[in-house]
């Protein structure tokens, strides 16, 4: 995940006798240029099934669109305006912890950090982890055309995956998650999309320098995932999560999430292994051993983009197909009581 120093621009006036003095107005961080803001490249409303749900821009396994909120994606006015006040501070203003930048120049990476940025903004636009869902748009398709032109051009550098915290399919409910990218993922554990958390991934340095935790101390104390897959089935690859909706009713994920314990745990110890998520190498995490707040939603935060990333950048399972969201709000709430 790149990150960004807030820059805090200081205006000093003062007064001279005899000389009037123009002291300038204080000047904003200059907003994006809309031009450069990657286009959602989907409306809201497509085909809602009356629960709430509407297809998304991306096909599940079973080549039927991924269901997401109705409202998503956003008004482009709204949305735009997230993301110049997360640009203008360097990460998502609404979970602090996820990184962003957004450069203007044409490079392969300046465009995926663009797509990065706004996927970030789209997934944490009300609160951690309470947004839209990557497959409400088009960014992954997006992320991958990029990728494929530099390939085809010969570029010799590897390009990093479109990285946000994650592919969702639907948002999590408000109050949800925050150091997290939370939405539902594609499906058929895809997503890591990570176009962040993310998610939202920790601020981290990608080289781990810090004492590695045994093999031991990450199965002890990685978050547990809290839910089990198949709850539910609907007949269509989805089963019930293991969050509501707005609506009440449970949001829908793909029946093969959460992973198995297995699984999960083997992924997590490779990336924290590499300081990074090894399937989507932009989104960067840390996995501290000590009982801090901060440690153990940076553990939580691991073990988020880890589940979101498991087949791949953005291709794995949504944070609503665990408890994630609820053991972050309990670690948050003891420190403040």
């Amino acid at each position: 995940m790149l990150f960004v120093n807030v820059i805090s621009t200081i205006i000093l006036a003062g007064s001279v006798a005899a000389i009037p003095l123009r002291v300038p107005l204080p000047q904003s961080k200059r907003d994006v240029n809309p031009a450069l803001v990657p286009s959602f490249g989907w409306q809201s409303g497509v085909n809602p099934d009356g629960t709430g749900n509407c297809d998304g821009a991306v096909n599940g396994s079973n080549g039927k669109p991924i269901l997401v909120p109705c409202q998503c994606p956003p008004n482009s006015t709204f949305f735009l305006a997230n993301l110049n006040k997360n640009v203008a501070a360097g990460f998502v203003t609404t979970n602090p912890t996820v990184k962003l930048s957004f450069p203007t120049d044409n490079s392969t990476a300046s465009q995926l950090a663009r797509l990065n940025a706004a996927a970030v903004t789209l997934q944490n636009l009300e609160g951690p982890g309470v947004g839209c869902p990557i497959s409400s748009t088009t960014f992954s398709a997006q992320g991958k055309a990029i990728s494929a032109e530099t390939s085809t051009n010969g570029s010799s550098s590897a390009t990093p995956p479109l990285t946000s915290t994650a592919a969702s399919s639907t948002p999590v409910p408000s109050g949800s998650f925050s150091a997290i990218s939370t939405a539902a993922a594609d499906c058929g554990v895809p997503t890591n999309t990570s176009v962040t958390s993310t998610a939202v991934p920790t601020s981290v340095s990608s080289t781990n320098t810090s004492v590695s935790p045994t093999d031991e101390q990450i199965a002890t104390l990685a978050p547990p995932l809290g839910w089990q897959a198949g709850i539910n089935p609907d007949g269509t690859g989805n089963c019930d999560g293991a969050v509501n909706g707005t609506n009440g009713k449970p949001i829908l994920i793909p029946c093969q999430c959460p992973p198995d314990q297995t699984h999960y745990i083997a992924n997590l110890t490779a990336n924290i292994r590499a300081g990074h998520v090894i399937l989507n190498p932009t989104v960067q995490l840390t996995f501290p051993t000590d009982n801090s707040t901060a440690s153990q939603n940076a553990r939580l935060n691991a073990a988020a983009v880890t589940i979101q990333n498991l087949n791949g950048a953005g291709k794995g399972c949504p944070i609503v197909a665990t408890t994630f969201s609820a053991q972050q709000k309990a670690i948050n709430a003891e420190s403040t009581s």
